[in-house]
């Protein structure tokens, strides 16, 4: 499974956190789990979330929390199956500290490019956003076109692409 990219894709609450652990479970790997939120101890109601998905991965999984230099976790962690969750809260945090879309999409293509040159294996979930309304707001719509940019990005090198609805994978782009 060297070098594979596996993305899921969906909206909220569609079950794609499940199926990503689901399949990093299954694949018979150490796994290093990227958590991409960057943790807020004022937020109750999203650190009980965080806590959920903590109390859900197994006890063998390395998890990295609070770290958003992707091409260094990649390098330090050799062997293992990276199971990213998620590029949304990724680009959000890049997106707070300043960087440019361009710059943000620049760093995920060289991240997509180590991924393949290093041979490492990945799940990598994201949100569809872009299937509702268009935002009003121009920070919404700059956040829903990186997001859109970001996630076709990925699309086009991943291995294997599904969406995610109500719980059930659909397979987009490869498969077995």
């Amino acid at each position: 499974m060297n070098g594979f990219i596996h993305f899921v894709l969906g909206g909220s609450r569609s079950g794609k956190s499940r199926r990503a652990e689901s399949l990093a479970s299954a694949a018979g790997q150490p796994v290093a789990y990227i958590a991409t939120y960057a943790s807020d101890p004022t937020d109750e109601e999203m650190r009980l979330r965080v806590q959920r998905h903590q109390q859900r991965r197994p006890a063998n999984w390395l998890t990295l929390e609070n770290r958003f230099d992707l091409g260094e976790l990649i390098r330090e962690n050799k062997g293992a199956l990276f199971l990213l969750d998620c590029l949304t809260l990724w680009l959000s945090f890049h997106l707070i500290k300043g960087r440019s879309t361009d710059q943000i999409l620049k760093e995920l293509e060289e991240t997509l490019l180590l991924i393949r040159k290093l041979e490492r294996s990945f799940i990598i979930v994201s949100n569809e956003v872009g299937s509702g309304i268009v935002p009003l707001a121009v920070e919404s719509r700059a956040f829903r076109d990186l997001c859109g940019l970001a996630n076709q990005m990925v699309a086009a090198e991943a291995n294997t692409v599904e969406l995610m609805v109500a719980g059930l994978p659909l397979v987009l782009k490869g498969g077995a």
